[in-house]
C-alpha cells in the first residue's frame, strides 16, 4: 500500500518563508484557530504545503516558544538529569 500525497507539488511555493507569509499565517491561526492543517494554507491564502505551514508554526512562529540561552536553574536540571539517566 502506498500512502496518498500530502497535497499536488504542482503551483506550491518552496524555499525559505518571507514575513508577509508569515504574518498571514499567524493571524489566520489567531483568528481560526490551526484545525486542520491539510485545508489550512488553501483557506489562509498561502502557496505552501499543510506540512510547511504546521512546520513553521510549530517550530518558529508560536508565541509559546522559548528562545535563548539555558537560565542557570534550567542548566543545572539538565545535568542533574544527565547523572541519573545517563545518554537514554
Amino acid at each position: 500500500m502506498v500512502r496518498a500525497p500530502c497535497c499536488e507539488k504542482t503551483g506550491l511555493k518552496r524555499g525559505p518563508w518571507a514575513q508577509e507569509e508569515d504574518d498571514i499565517l499567524v493571524d489566520y491561526i489567531n483568528k481560526n484557530g490551526h484545525g486542520s492543517w491539510r485545508s489550512l494554507p488553501k483557506q489562509a491564502g498561502l502557496l505552501r504545503c499543510g506540512k510547511s505551514c504546521r512546520l513553521r508554526w510549530t517550530n518558529y512562529l508560536r508565541p509559546d516558544i522559548k528562545r535563548g540561552p539555558f537560565t542557570a536553574e534550567e542548566e543545572k536540571l539538565v545535568i542533574q538529569l544527565h547523572a541519573i539517566l545517563g545518554n537514554s
